[in-house]
């Protein structure tokens, strides 16, 4: 019976299921089978799942698809796991890497066993301080797009419909991530695509961020282009200078780094841990 190896991995609480294509030349994927690796019950479990295949030019190309199966989105923390993994597959030599995701070319390197840094392209799209109304709430909100579209929501701006400017969360904890999320995710003016939804917390060392992840339907522990988002409108709206560190749902830490030239925001990355959770094998049968 055929059976394909995997490696399944965590960013910073952001879990991925990865395949080397190249030595699983019969692997087929589609929005089903996704979708039942994925599952937390009858599945592998993961917020998503990486497929690495040989390139004539650079390291590596890189395939990346949401848990219910849809793709088209740079994966922040999903990138820097595949940095690790490509690393362990032997596509890089001296702890550097460029590849291509969604033909595009990204870099990154490995800084220590635990941790790798992702570079990132600059953002498009910023829209700042507009309101936006879902049931039961009136949300002032920020807009950024790091390879993935991002609102960013401070706790301060969330707003019970018809109460005036008055707060409604006095902490991050409180906040009802799914219930508020996935009524921005799919809001008309995200239409047609939607969003990611990050809710911050700023003091005065670093920013506390939950994230609702378009793709996976639920808050993850982390997520790598949210928590560049957020760090942009940190820097622009609170005054965070780079490097800014993020604590993630997880607990733990993911440090964003950037220069700022004029309005623009170069140089960007995203450092934090990555950890091999476990290999493992999986039946073709599991495919059918």
């Amino acid at each position: 019976m055929k059976k394909y190896s995997f490696v399944k991995m965590s960013g910073a609480g952001n879990d991925f299921i990865l395949f080397d294509k190249d030595s699983n030349p019969a692997l087929a994927l589609n929005p089903s089978v996704i979708k039942k690796l994925c599952h937390r019950r009858n599945g592998i479990g993961a917020d998503g799942i990486i497929t690495l295949f040989n390139s004539n030019e650079y390291n590596f190309e890189m395939e990346y698809f949401n848990a219910d199966g849809s793709t088209g989105s740079l994966c922040g923390n999903g990138s820097r796991c595949a940095i690790k993994f490509a690393q362990l597959t032997g596509r890089i030599k001296n702890g550097r890497a460029v590849f291509i995701s969604n033909k595009k070319k990204y870099s990154g390197e490995i800084i220590d066993e635990k941790k790798i840094k992702f570079f990132l392209n600059p953002p498009e799209d910023l829209k700042l301080n507009f309101n936006i109304f879902v049931p039961g709430y009136s949300i002032n909100l920020d807009y950024i797009n790091t390879g993935s579209p991002h609102a960013v929501i401070h706790l301060s701006g969330i707003y019970r419909s018809g109460s005036g400017k008055s707060a409604v969360f006095k902490e991050l904890d409180d906040v009802p991530v799914r219930e508020i999320g996935s009524e921005i995710r799919y809001h008309k003016e995200f239409a047609p695509e939607g969003t990611n939804v990050n809710f911050i917390f700023t003091d005065n060392k670093q920013v506390m961020i939950r994230t609702y992840e378009r793709g996976v339907e639920d808050e993850t522990l982390s997520c790598g282009t949210g928590n560049v988002a957020s760090a942009i409108i940190a820097s622009i709206k609170y005054g965070f200078e780079p490097p800014v560190n993020l604590l993630t749902r997880g607990g733990e830490v993911l440090t964003v780094d950037f220069k700022k030239n004029g309005e623009r925001f170069e140089n960007i990355s995203l450092t934090g841990p990555v950890e091999i959770i476990y290999s493992g094998e999986i039946q073709s049968t599991f495919f059918d």
